[in-house]
């Protein structure tokens, strides 16, 4: 049945009551049923999506939340698409591919359009790196641009220029990127294809730099360019989207999408109604560990386990906690097989560094700090540390697995002679606190790239997210030289050493990787969670 996008509603009930009745009298061999499931059209279908956590934000320039950057996907295209670890397809870029060893040759598709109508072109990708990259605005994922020439380490143009000088426009479809130098091309694809998503220019060039981040558009981007149109926010509820059916690769088959915000408490029972049709994952929609039983064993939910690149950290703030001794002490510690054993059901695992078991840089050589109360207790002594000294912990609330990890910590530590004062906050809160150093200890959840350098926004003392204030000559030099080498070989053997630094040193500590346990409703013919490209194909979902 055709879409009548200009007809009014009322109009078109007429025309499915008339379809329904030729149809009844024409064929009485088919039942009513059938003969609504024939009627049924896109706009009647709407696709509920369970997340725990809210989104801060709608501005791909400057996006520190999981949550954010996930609700933006079904809005807001990258150039390229990752569906499985590596493994890239195009979005808005047909072409993106090394012209030469240092030349990125970039074409966007020649029907990519603006849900205005206008083209989305090269001048608005130029225009988009532009905007990370000025200096007078913050952006969480500037650290993305360093591989071009004229940008600090930080990804960031000096004070005083708005524009990269190596970047050519070559036709309205078309642009060349300078790199600084050869480097493994999965980086550019991956943190630049996939991980920045593009803004119109013509909506947002008049806005001052200073006050680009607070412009409306980024709390209601109503010009966009992916499968579905933005409809509305409601705080801490629910983001509403339509189907975009001038869509260039597709109009969506479903009209209606809703991320609905859900206690991770009620996830099981809004799978089990079928007021949601799945849970998001990626650490952001977290069916918790007690109710696994529950949903595996729903009729009408299937399930699936999936490793990730998602941690929860304890960061440490070192401009407090200076010795790296007493750092170590709170490693030792923690009882963390007893949260993967008793928390998570088994269902994950535990690695020192960021890198989980899926990534191939992982040095598998370093082992976890293992829980030793006595090792404990010896580096407190020796480090002088004062028992009557209490630090804070701050922990978020929302997912109900890391309160309760959080708990145990908190429970080791008192164990170990560390006082510890427990203040739990909303997760913008917390985020605020963790940017501004304001912590001794915090409790946070991260994803981070498949490429390992990554996690350098964590430990670079030039990145805007070196939460923990940590600072080493070494490890910069060598995040530096990690992302500027091509040799794959080569760079495991940096970011090995990088490894083993950061064990040393410890400015903070993996407490687990967990294996998501996503559900999802056998009302959806296509569509599922996915850790990689869970969206890139929400035109072809489909609803029974």
């Amino acid at each position: 049945m055709q879409k009548h996008k200009r007809i009014s509603k009322s109009l078109i009930a007429g025309i499915l009551t008339v379809t329904v009745a030729l149809l009844f009298l024409g064929s009485c061999s088919k039942d009513d049923s059938s003969v609504e499931a024939e009627t049924k059209s896109a706009e009647d279908k709407t696709v509920f999506i369970g997340q725990v956590n809210p989104p801060i934000t709608f501005n791909p320039v400057n996006c520190p939340s999981v949550a954010s950057q996930y609700d933006q996907k079904p809005i807001l295209d990258s150039l390229l698409g990752m569906v499985e670890p590596l493994k890239f397809e195009p979005l808005l870029a047909d072409t993106f591919e090394l012209k030469d060893p240092t030349t990125l040759l970039i074409k966007i598709n020649d029907k990519a359009n603006w849900t205005d109508g206008q083209p989305v072109s090269s001048e608005d990708v130029a225009f988009t790196i532009n905007r990370i990259a000025n200096p007078k605005i913050d952006s969480a994922i500037s650290g993305y641009l360093k591989y071009f020439p004229g940008l600090g380490s930080n990804g960031k143009l000096p004070e005083g220029e708005t524009e990269l000088s190596a970047i050519t426009i070559v036709d309205n479809k078309t642009l060349e990127i300078k790199l600084v130098k050869s480097i493994d091309v999965n980086i550019i694809r991956e943190q630049i294809g996939v991980n920045m998503r593009i803004i119109p220019k013509h909506v947002l060039k008049d806005i001052p730099a200073e006050d680009f981040n607070k412009a409306p558009y980024f709390a209601s981007p109503t010009v966009t360019s992916g499968a579905y149109k933005f409809v509305k926010y409601e705080k801490d509820q629910y983001v509403e989207y339509v189907a975009n059916h001038d869509y260039f690769r597709g109009a969506p088959k479903i009209e209606h999408m809703f991320i609905t915000l859900v206690p991770a408490t009620n996830m099981a029972a809004k799978l089990e109604t079928g007021e949601i049709h799945f849970n998001t994952g990626t650490g952001i929609g977290l069916i918790p560990s007690t109710d696994f039983e529950t949903v595996m064993g729903l009729s009408n939910i299937r399930t699936k386990t999936e490793p990730n690149t998602s941690v929860q950290m304890i960061l440490f703030n070192v401009s407090r906690i200076k010795d790296k001794r007493v750092r170590q002490a709170l490693a030792y510690a923690m009882d963390r097989e007893s949260i993967l054993k008793n928390i998570l059901k088994g269902s994950g695992e535990i690695v020192d560094p960021p890198l989980t078991s899926m990534n191939p840089y992982l040095d598998k050589s370093i082992p976890p700090y293992p829980h030793n109360v006595d090792k404990a207790k010896e580096l407190l002594a020796e480090a002088g540390w004062d028992p009557e000294r209490e630090l804070e912990f701050v922990v978020p609330i929302g997912n109900k697995d890391r309160e309760q990890a959080a708990n145990i910590v908190a429970q080791n530590f008192a164990e170990a002679g560390i006082k510890v004062k427990m203040n739990k906050f909303d997760f913008p809160t917390v985020l605020k606190k963790a940017v501004g150093h304001d912590f001794d200890l915090v409790f946070i959840g991260n994803n981070f790239l498949l490429d390992p350098d990554g996690i350098s926004s964590l430990y670079q003392s030039s990145s805007p997210y070196d939460m923990s204030f940590y600072k080493n000559d070494e490890v910069d030099r060598l995040f530096d030289e990690g992302r500027n080498e091509p040799d794959p070989s080569k760079r495991h053997q940096i970011y090995s050493r990088i490894q083993q630094i950061i064990y040393d040193e410890l400015p903070l500590i993996t407490i687990y990787s967990y294996h998501e346990l996503l559900g999802v409703s056998d009302q959806l013919i296509k569509g599922e969670p996915r850790f990689y490209g869970t969206f890139y194909d929400v035109n072809e979902w489909d609803l029974k």
